[in-house]
């Protein structure tokens, strides 16, 4: 019966985590480590029916892989009266007013390749991930774990975006390691004041942590989207710099503070660094020593995604990092994060969090999911089971790699007729390539290499759009031409390149898949590998 399920709810030690689905009942206690969204979210249906959770996350109806996992855990039947209340419930849910969460979705470009829909997971097909420098908002790959929010006007006129510096406070400056709640210290901005700092403009690449994830399914299963090369983007973003919006954020709290009951400070007397919060960005070395504890910012999404970046890079002139309300000139969309999301140059994209709600300096990273728990960390090869493992003590994604992709292949001799167009299997051709390379950090691209032939020979690419980047801020990617790559046909008349760039650290991309490899299928970074079957005419 149900109250049996109930009682195994993982709460308390050696408890038990039971629940059910369609009829059945699953003991999931040897899976939560290993739950893709991470175990912070299967626990909430510990004890009771998946249905309603699945509502949301829709992502599980994507696949059977879900249902493979849990006729592993399956330990009995539900009784037909416990399931007959689940299916009412749900019946009732499926009839009340909004009860869909998807139900007020945006309009979305039919050219993007969907991989899910509730919530929307979509790429950029080669053809056209290749076509412009600067990616069309509608065709910006699109990465989602929730329903996007809508607000009314109402609710934008109405928007604060809190900033919380209580870490900066005499409080913690006295050795407290928690601020006492009376004490918290947040501001409250509208986007009319975060709207009237200085505006600054980013072009930066944004790249799902997941791309190429399809690639190493090959290897072994992963869990997530299978993804190809497509959930990679670039744009020019437009907002104001995060040091100004934490600035305008301790001047508020400043002139709430001196128009309070407060004793003002007497000539000569030295504010804390919240007080002089401006001089104090200015030389991030000054404002580490006064708060050696101050090492994260974290960032909260109105959809209630929790991530957060370190300290130096979140404070640094040259990092680059902004409060974004625009995105190619435009409003933010609302897929992309309107009305506001953070802009972190060079870092994985989960880090660039959209409908942005909430800035806070920290002493810790941001609990939750996707900060801590499996979701963005890199496991090694050998672990398949995330329990055996200390996810705690491993980093999640921040500053990535480098990568690369080709979009675009053909032969150079078109002009050939007779016995040279012919697509002999062994035959060395001619062939021209294109696509793009990004580096993770700011790093140039210097070089991308092509070949048609494993990597016997390779073909050096002209870099084009995107190499005049300054030097460690390049944070959008290139594009790049390979006029002439000697390719070996292949027994069913296509040829297989491969391409692998190299940034300005000398890094570059390994071409063995295998050691790469891991459960999440996350920061697949080997070559990249296409294959295209070329006819005459072509």
């Amino acid at each position: 019966r149900m109250a049996q399920v109930s009682k195994n709810n993982g709460k308390g030690a050696g408890k038990r985590v039971w629940m059910t689905y369609g009829g059945c009942v699953y003991d999931a206690t040897k899976f939560i480590a290993n739950h893709p969204g991470g175990s912070e979210k299967i626990l909430q249906a510990a004890g009771g029916p998946i249905e309603p959770h699945w509502n949301l996350y829709r992502q599980h109806f994507n696949s059977d892989m879900p249902y493979k996992l849990m006729q592993k855990m399956m330990i009995g039947y539900l009784h037909p009266e416990d399931q007959e209340k689940v299916d009412d419930s749900m019946e009732l849910l499926a009839t009340s007013a909004h009860h869909d969460p998807y139900e007020y979705e945006p309009a979305r470009s039919p050219l993007l390749i969907v991989h899910g829909e509730t919530p929307m997971n979509a790429e950029v097909p080669a053809d056209i991930l290749g076509k412009d420098y600067i990616t069309p908002a509608e065709t910006f790959y699109i990465r989602h774990h929730h329903p996007v929010p809508l607000l009314s006007e109402k609710e934008v006129e109405d928007f604060r975006l809190d900033v919380d510096l209580s870490l900066l406070s005499n409080a913690t400056q006295a050795g407290e390691t928690e601020v006492p709640a009376k004490e918290k210290q947040t501001a409250k901005l509208s986007l009319d004041q975060i709207k009237s700092l200085p505006k600054v403009e980013v072009t930066t690449t944004l790249q799902c942590s997941g791309n190429r994830r399809g690639g190493l399914n090959d290897c072994g299963k992963t869990s997530g989207t299978p993804w190809g090369q497509g959930a990679i983007s670039t744009a020019k973003w437009g907002g104001a710099r995060l040091v100004d919006v934490l600035t305008l954020a301790s001047d508020q709290l400043q002139a709430d503070k001196e128009t309070s009951t407060s004793p003002q400070l007497e000539e000569g007397t030295s504010r804390s660094s919240q007080g002089n919060l401006l001089k104090t960005l200015q030389n991030v070395r000054n404002i580490l020593d006064e708060h050696p504890n101050l090492q994260h910012l974290r960032f909260e999404s109105l959809d209630g995604m929790l991530a957060s970046i370190d300290i130096l890079k979140a404070l640094s002139p040259f990092g680059d990092v902004i409060i974004a309300y625009e995105m190619n000139d435009e409003p933010l969309p609302r897929d992309h994060g309107y009305p506001l999301r953070v802009v972190v140059p060079g870092y994985a994209a989960v880090r660039n969090v959209k409908w942005l709600s909430k800035l806070e300096l920290a002493e810790e990273q941001a609990e939750g999911t996707w900060q801590r728990g499996l979701n963005y960390k890199v496991l090694p090869p050998s672990v398949v089971d995330a329990s055996e493992v200390d996810l705690d003590s491993m980093p999640g994604l921040g500053e990535v790699s480098v990568f690369s992709g080709i979009t675009s292949v053909s032969r150079v001799d078109d002009d050939a007729g007779g016995e040279a167009k012919k697509m002999v299997p062994g035959k060395t051709v001619m062939v021209k390539a294109s696509g793009w390379a990004w580096a993770g950090g700011g790093r140039n691209v210097v070089r991308v290499d092509v070949t048609g032939n494993n990597g016997e020979s390779w073909s050096t690419s002209k870099l084009t759009q995107g190499s005049d980047q300054p030097y460690g801020r390049a944070w959008a990617w290139v594009f790049w031409e390979c006029p002439a790559v000697p390719a070996v046909v292949c027994e069913d008349g296509s040829v297989e390149l491969s391409s692998k760039a190299v940034d300005a650290s000398f890094n570059s991309q390994p071409g063995n898949i295998s050691p790469l490899w891991n459960v999440r299928g996350l920061a697949n970074n080997s070559w990249f590998r296409t294959q295209h079957r070329l006819v005459a005419g072509q």
